[in-house]
């Protein structure tokens, strides 16, 4: 089990996500709202740890250590980890949850729970928000958005919403996150509201990040989005859409190049004899 601790630098947090809010009032949606958009614009998604052969550390100053004092990011465990102790920290509720990724899997696949989401307590508010700054995607949220069924958010250029299907268990109601892309609603992931706690997430890591099914193995996948841009790094392939849905693509010619590619837009800094697989 790895170690834990609940306190955190919210200082150093909040310097690195560049929110300068006010925190004495009580929590807000407006803050909660703030806070996902600035840490997602900040953090950029990477995988590179278990692309270089090891599983990150979910442990909270490891955290600190990478994601807030470096130039560096993660994927959904890390981030929302991250994001689950600054939230508590400005007093409000934070429930951990799981979900089955649905982008790219064929029809009626059911993939196992490997993403990590957020149920989001405001105080004295009886609704709760989705929170996750830890899906590596184009159609991932940019500020939190309540959880209820049938409403289309925008949250900045992009849209959203929730729809419920039938648990195949006979069990409460299944949430399925969608994004607009490409003219059309499509699935994101799949979840219910059942909690999941610290350990759960330790082995569900430790599982995405060693074994070698796992597609964070074999790929390079980076995402970086911007109030402007989403960047997009899938091996070699690099992806670049605008705000008003332009899209660049080009492709990287060998490891040195996506090194440049990661310091220069993504920027994440590895240390100088780093050598990327492939």
């Amino acid at each position: 089990m790895e170690p834990t601790r609940t306190d955190l630098d919210l200082d150093a947090y909040l310097a690195r996500i560049g929110w300068t809010g006010d925190r004495r009032p009580a929590p807000t949606a407006e803050t909660l709202r703030a806070v996902h958009r600035a840490h997602l614009t900040s953090i950029p998604f990477e995988n590179l740890e278990p692309l270089l052969g090891s599983a990150p550390s979910l442990a909270l100053p490891d955290l600190e250590a990478k994601l807030v004092r470096s130039r560096r990011g993660g994927y959904c465990y890390e981030h929302n980890t991250l994001l689950t102790a600054a939230l508590t920290a400005l007093g409000f509720g934070v429930t951990g949850l799981s979900g089955r990724v649905r982008v790219g899997a064929a029809p009626g696949a059911v993939r196992p729970r490997t993403h990590m989401l957020l149920l989001v307590e405001i105080p004295g508010e009886e609704r709760r928000y989705v929170a996750d700054v830890g899906f590596g995607s184009i159609g991932s949220l940019l500020e939190a958005v309540p959880l209820v069924a049938g409403t289309e958010f925008h949250d900045g250029p992009r849209r959203h919403r929730y729809v419920r299907e039938p648990h195949p268990g006979g069990l409460e109601d299944l949430w399925v996150f969608q994004a607009f892309l490409d003219g059309s609603w499509q699935d994101q992931y799949a979840f219910t509201r059942e909690p999941c706690h610290a350990s759960d997430y330790v082995v569900i890591n430790w599982y995405v990040a060693t074994s070698p099914r796992s597609p964070f193995q074999h790929s390079l996948y980076v995402q970086r989005t911007t109030p402007d841009r989403h960047l997009s790094l899938s091996g070699r392939t690099l992806v670049e859409t605008g705000s008003d849905g332009t899209r660049k693509e080009r492709q990287l010619a060998d490891g040195d190049a996506v090194l440049g590619v990661l310091a220069a837009d993504f920027c994440i800094e590895l240390p100088p004899d780093t050598v990327l697989p492939g």
